[in-house]
């Protein structure tokens, strides 16, 4: 069950208000910068016809086959942005423009058909293949871009084009050379001239009429009962850190000594986005990872010499790593403990793999960024959603589909869950 003791007080104060009633907008939010900075990306590539709206939702996401774009609530407000922040870990800029141009990409596809053409199909794949929970991607598959964490261009055929558009996007990206000689490259160019054959033609699917998908103005539950329900207890796998390497890494006798705690808090960040990103190993199992390293560095009582904190940072990166390449492999961190945590390594089951509404898209997927991105997916009904952080927001199956041009009929539960990313 989640704790809400260590997060900050402003923030607790919100935990028993519904969100629709916390009047979040996204006009005048910190995210409208970053939806300009789209816009203007955009704009700068030819596309000035094609301008898809962004709408406040449960999470990144884009409803099935409809051209806009959900961003997660949370952070349209500092106090739950500062929630967000102690539980998961928030999004920095980089990985807010990073997903904003994932979803695009969903957008441009379904706003002009795109997945409807023998070209994009001979290139991309069938776009009405299964989502599956447990993809099992070919690490470094020179097929597919690099973008988000997870090699989640080899999801589905339709992350396929949305990370291509992704990286085509990118100011600086220098896609033409990064990609030389790879096979993705095609991929690349097939998105460039596509762009630049539509730049002056409307989208077929007018952007304007665009369904929401579970609006922030129907999200029924409250704060609480979101982070609650999204939340997975994932400590059963983690009771397994082996102490005696730890105690191999690690030291209690020496000179000029700081807790290993406190080493692990410092660089957990970079730890967690490192080992998400070259793994492909779900962004919470990491992050749940690491802190279990330093809960037990902390128990065990012991330390790091400030003189080998370098040499002592490669050796606990290669041990987490060889532990969620277990994980990955095996169900479990050692031979004693083969257990998974309910959902595939690459799926996020829930919130961190994209699955389908009513069919796909969207990032559902939260922080988790390595080189070039970083973040789970999962897909829930008919949206596709991105997601790294969250385990999957929803265990339930929603029952209703889309039926107005702005939202949908809520279930009895109060929320959906699960768009594609």
């Amino acid at each position: 069950m989640q704790s809400f003791e260590h997060t900050p007080p402003e923030a607790r104060e919100l935990l028993s208000r519904p969100i629709r009633e916390l009047g979040l907008r996204l006009e005048g939010s910190m995210l409208e910068k970053y939806v300009q900075q789209l816009y203007a990306e955009l704009a700068a590539k030819g596309l000035t016809k094609f301008r898809p709206a962004v709408y406040l939702s449960d999470e990144w996401a884009c409803p099935d086959k409809e051209p806009i774009i959900g961003v997660p609530f949370y952070l349209a407000d500092p106090k739950i942005a500062e929630l967000e922040r102690a539980i998961n870990d928030l999004e920095d800029e980089r990985e807010i423009l990073m997903y904003l141009r994932h979803e695009a990409g969903h957008a441009f596809n379904y706003a002009y058909l795109l997945y409807e053409t023998k070209e994009w199909l001979d290139l991309f794949g069938p776009f009405d293949r299964p989502y599956v929970d447990d993809y099992k991607p070919v690490p470094f598959s020179r097929k597919y871009v690099r973008h988000i964490a997870g090699w989640y261009a080899q999801k589905h055929p339709d992350e396929d084009f949305a990370e291509s558009f992704a990286v085509w996007l990118t100011p600086d990206s220098d896609w033409r050379r990064r990609y030389a000689r790879w096979p993705a490259l095609r991929k690349l160019q097939y998105v460039d001239r596509v762009a630049r054959e539509l730049a002056d033609s409307p989208p077929r699917k007018a952007l304007e009429v665009a369904a929401r998908e579970l609006p922030v103005e129907e999200m029924a539950s409250t704060v609480e009962q979101f982070y609650r329900e999204h939340q997975r207890d994932d400590t059963a796998l983690l009771d397994d850190v082996p102490d005696a390497e730890l105690e191999d890494i690690f030291v209690r006798k020496g000179e000029d000594l700081r807790p290993a705690s406190a080493f692990l808090l410092e660089h957990r960040k970079a730890m967690i986005d490192k080992i998400t990103y070259w793994t492909g190993v779900r962004r919470v199992v990491i992050r749940k990872l690491v802190e279990a390293i330093g809960r037990r560095a902390r128990d065990l009582e012991l330390s790091v010499e400030r003189k080998r904190e370098p040499q002592t940072l490669v050796e606990v990166v290669a041990f987490a790593t060889t532990l969620a390449m277990n994980y990955l492999t095996r169900g479990g961190l050692t031979d004693s403990r083969r257990q998974a945590i309910s959902s595939a390594p690459f799926s996020t089951s829930r919130a961190t793999t994209p699955r389908r509404r009513n069919r796909r898209s969207g990032c559902g997927t939260r922080s988790g960024v390595g080189p070039e991105g970083g973040a789970g997916v999962a897909w829930s009904g008919g949206r596709r959603s991105i997601a790294s952080k969250w385990p999957t927001r929803s265990g339930r199956t929603a029952t209703t589909r889309p039926c107005t041009s702005f939202g949908t009929r809520a279930p009895s539960w109060g929320w959906q869950r699960r768009k594609r990313t």
